[in-house]
């Protein structure tokens, strides 16, 4: 047993200070090879996926919900693989400074929520520009423009929660090794 506690924290390596606050950045294990964090390429791939899933699952969910479509067709655009993408990628940064400034977690959804509605406000407000916005909540009671609604604050809250403790957390923790 005191082998075990022993090879645990030398794999924990010295990122580990008894704290029980967790690096988003893994200590590499004696003798390992050497590994780079993904490049922000990849991380715009990964988030870019990611929102799109969620997107689909979310209006599969929604539709389902006022029509019992059992088939649970979700949908979204290409336009969503930029929005999110660079949405997500910009949260790291925005992550990064709650997190150092130590506020706590509703204080930094909310936060996010702010940023997720200006920035689809602004994706739609040019979409539109161009002819090609793919949503429209001109029906739903707390629209603005159509472009967004304070129905989906919730929504987004909780998609800003996934975001911060489980993807860019863990996109940011993954390591390729040479």
């Amino acid at each position: 047993m005191g082998a075990r506690k022993l090879n645990a924290r030398r794999v924990r390596g010295s990122n580990d200070q008894g704290t029980g606050v967790e690096h988003d950045v893994p200590a590499e294990p004696h003798g390992s090879v050497s590994s780079r964090p993904l490049s922000s390429l990849v991380r715009l791939y990964v988030y870019a996926l990611h929102g799109c899933l969620c997107e689909v699952a979310f209006t599969a969910v929604w539709d389902w919900c006022s029509t019992r479509d059992r088939r649970l067709a979700g949908h979204s655009s290409l336009w969503a693989l930029p929005m999110y993408a660079t949405a997500i990628y910009l949260m790291e940064s925005l992550r990064a400074r709650l997190l150092a400034q130590h506020h706590p977690l509703p204080v930094r959804l909310m936060v996010y929520t702010v940023f997720i509605y200006l920035w689809e406000f602004s994706w739609g407000a040019g979409l539109r520009l161009l002819g090609a916005c793919p949503w429209d909540y001109s029906g739903y009671r707390y629209n603005l423009g159509g472009l967004v609604t304070l129905e989906y604050a919730l929504p987004w809250a909780v998609a800003a929660f996934i975001a911060e403790q489980h993807v860019i957390r863990n996109t940011l923790r993954i390591r390729l090794h040479n």
